[in-house]
């Protein structure tokens, strides 16, 4: 299997990894068939990347950092925690779940299981959803990196849950904010920006109410947007005023809002996303970005690129010591033709190769 571009899918193709609904739910599953109609609804949907069967490619195993059965509860979870809070501000009623620490308590160790078992060399999420299952997709995303990111520095267990806990519910406080903000394709206004700003107070006041919930949990929400330079909200808080924790998830979110897709852009690529995070000067931890890039696969597995020689090729493995060198299998040659015979190259050891483009992924 390989990443491909939704709109160069031709009917026919065949889907190697599922396409995920707003609730975790299976909208398109693995061996789907895709019709011209398929491929309009995922274009509708904002989806710019699937991942397709090809024979040339059938060797190259993609996993994901936690399993299908785990991501979904995990987003189920996520979704009617959310949808019932909402719901509740929409009819003005206050709505507490006095088992709201334990079931996220739950799903983070479910998280960390996956994680701790697999053993996987770099970090690689490769769930696809749609665009109105961002908020949710997010959260639980933002607590696969923060806990992959912990166990790098690291943390002990219960340091480790703590910190997922508030990494998962770090949003929780949007659910306060008015869904025509939170999915708004253009810029927000003064007043608008202001709004969403207070969401990482709001989810703090949320969290801090609940018995089962970790004050400092309830403290990855608050401080998830404070930045080390004193740029950052609700508090403008700076340096070590800012805790671990809430420096981990404020680096876990940034990246993952980054390489996803949204309503009013498509994704960045990993490693354009970790150019930024390193670019924002002042404002993250390098040795702490330095440590995350160390974890997470900069060219994913599957990922199709172009190199200088404008040959096309596929990422299929990972080199630890240069992840910026991955290994390719070249598919199609610098006039655009395929090969009858693929070839491998590793660019750790060709030197005279770099890559130069990707395809955008989700």
């Amino acid at each position: 299997m390989h990443m491909t571009s939704t709109e160069a899918l031709q009917p026919g193709a065949k889907l190697a990894k599922p396409i995920y609904s707003s609730n975790g739910s299976v909208l398109l599953a693995v061996g789907k068939e895709l019709s011209e109609s398929n491929i309009q609804r995922l274009l509708d949907l904002n989806i710019t990347q699937v991942y397709i069967d090809d024979p040339r490619t059938s060797d190259l195993v993609i996993e994901d950092a936690i399993s299908e059965a785990t991501r979904s509860r995990a987003v189920k979870v996520v979704y009617e925690t959310f949808s019932q809070m909402i719901e509740s501000r929409k009819w003005m009623r206050s709505i507490a779940n006095p088992r709201l620490g334990r079931e996220f308590r739950g799903v983070f160790e479910d998280i960390l299981y996956d994680l701790q078992s697999k053993k996987q060399v770099m970090l690689q999420l490769t769930g696809i959803y749609t665009t109105d299952n961002y908020l949710y997709s997010h959260s639980v995303n933002v607590g696969i990196y923060s806990a992959a990111l912990g166990m790098a520095l690291g943390l002990k267990r219960d340091q480790l849950i703590d910190l997922g806990i508030g990494a998962i519910l770090h949003d929780i406080g949007k659910t306060m904010v008015p869904m025509e903000i939170l999915m708004k394709p253009g810029k927000l206004t003064d007043e608008e920006y202001a709004l969403m700003k207070q969401h990482a107070f709001w989810g703090y006041e949320i969290l801090k109410e609940h018995d089962d919930i970790p004050l400092i949990s309830a403290h990855c929400a608050l401080q998830h947007h404070e930045r080390l330079d004193g740029s950052g909200y609700p508090r403008s808080l700076s340096g070590d005023q800012i805790h671990l924790y809430g420096q981990i998830v404020g680096i876990a979110d940034v990246y993952d809002a980054l390489t996803s897709n949204r309503v009013y852009r498509k994704a960045y690529l990993p490693h354009e996303a970790l150019e930024i995070l390193f670019a924002s000067t002042g404002q993250f931890d390098s040795d702490l970005i330095r440590k995350f890039r160390d974890n997470v696969a900069l060219y994913p597995l599957g990922l199709t690129v172009t190199l200088n020689s404008g040959e096309t090729a596929v990422v299929v493995d990972i080199n630890t010591k240069y992840p910026h060198r991955p290994i390719l299998r070249v598919l199609k040659d610098a006039a655009g033709n395929d090969l009858q015979h693929p070839h491998e190259v590793d660019l750790s050891s060709d030197l005279t190769l770099m890559i130069t483009d990707c395809e955008e992924i989700l």
